[in-house]
């Protein structure tokens, strides 16, 4: 997920029960390729954290969990220090050894080149032909550093991808969509068409990482605080817009909601947690505009962010923002038509969040988990499980 590496303080905390619940997603799941993407690699601190990514990875794919696996890929974009360039993501890629002649596309070369061996790509990603990266412009929105295409490429394309946050929850709740919504729309179109630029084959392509999508705000709190009377808090100095406070009308004037810039505090969290939060899907409405262009599996799990980075309180939203469902694993029509054919036995196919009761930072990652078939049409034909993890 977005911040796994969140903070230094709690670093060795979250590496170990990431390393924990990827075991056992291993376990469970037995899959003979495995997707991981990350952002944020090493954390907001990235500064003091980043030092511990590559040790950490190296103990992973050393593993005992990880000894079926005998060829990895993994990409780190680690040097923070070339800001123009840097997007903190992180792309790993594990092939069990049933799974034979596995190739992966040399962009520079412009064919597919054999996997073979362990191989990590850390610090810079550009002395590597075998993704692309891209950061977005900076135009689309000056005010935070944006993020990113990588690309890796087999039968299919598997993109990591970060968009924009909201900034503040007061101009997020201005307008329905927000202009923070207008702003990933632009920049995922803008994805959506590289990947089918015509300079590449049109194969299927897995689209995940955090799309920082959001719910309606607008409508949100409309339908939150519908009884509920607004008051207004300005600033002294600025006369602007401080916080916005939600009264009941009786009941001694109880406040329902307050929200300021980097503050959401609603009354009752369970909204978000009764029955996976999925009454307030209908508020779920940025990938509408690419219903022609992208597919998702039905959600059945709660909002992913923002939930507490307090390990005591595994399941509780931190109050900063209104919870969301923002890491998602979403795929092209040609990839949903492998992953749904008529013969896929639903009992196999997941998607869910990992680790619900437990401590993640503050986004909780999501897997998606299904069969292909390899060599399809061939009287040889294998099923072979497919984990992508966000």
């Amino acid at each position: 997920g977005a911040s796994l590496w969140s903070h230094a303080s709690s670093l060795l905390m979250i590496f170990y029960v990431l390393y924990n619940f990827f075991h056992l997603t291993l376990h469970t799941h037995k899959p003979h390729f495995v997707a991981l993407h990350c952002q944020e690699v090493g954390g907001k601190n990235y500064e003091e954290s980043m030092t511990h990514v590559d040790s950490f990875v190296k103990e992973l794919l050393s593993s005992d969990a990880m000894k079926e696996y005998n060829r990895a890929r993994v990409y780190l974009d680690e040097n923070y220090k070339s800001q123009e360039h840097f997007t903190a993501l992180g792309s790993c890629y594990f092939v069990h050894e049933s799974l034979k002649n596995i190739h992966q596309f040399d962009f520079k070369a412009k064919k597919f080149k054999k996997v073979a061996g362990k191989e990590i790509y850390s610090d810079t990603l550009e002395s590597t032909s075998m993704l692309e990266k891209e950061k977005f412009p900076q135009d689309y929105f000056p005010e935070v550093c944006l993020l990113l295409l990588l690309l890796f490429r087999h039968a299919f394309d598997l993109v990591n991808i970060h968009l924009f946050h909201d900034a503040s929850n007061l101009v997020a709740w201005e307008n329905s969509p927000s202009v923070y919504s207008g702003t990933r729309q632009k920049a995922l179109g803008y994805v959506l068409d590289r990947i089918t630029d015509q300079r590449y084959d049109k194969v299927p392509y897995f689209l995940f990482g955090d799309f920082n999508f959001r719910l309606d705000s607008k409508q949100v709190i409309e339908s939150l605080c519908s009884t509920a009377i607004m008051q207004t808090v300005r600033a002294a100095d600025t006369n602007e817009v401080d916080k916005v406070i939600f009264r009941e009308s009786d009941n001694d004037r109880k406040v329902v909601l307050q929200i300021e810039k980097k503050l959401f505090n609603y009354i009752n969290q369970d909204v978000f947690r009764e029955n996976n939060g999925t009454l307030l899907l209908e508020f779920d409405k940025e990938l509408s505009v690419f219903k022609d262009r992208l597919c998702e599996l039905e959600i059945s799990f709660p909002p992913s962010y923002p939930y507490s980075e307090d390990c005591s309180q595994g399941k509780q939203y931190m109050n900063t923002r209104c919870p969301a469902w923002c890491d998602r694993i979403l795929m092209s029509t040609s990839a949903r038509d492998l992953v749904l054919k008529p013969e896929t036995d639903e009992k196999l196919l997941t998607y869910d969040n990992i680790g619900p009761n437990v401590c993640m930072g503050d986004h909780k990652p999501v897997f998606l988990s299904f069969r292909l078939t390899t060599g399809a049409g061939k009287p040889n034909a294998h099923k072979h499980k497919c984990c992508v993890v966000q």
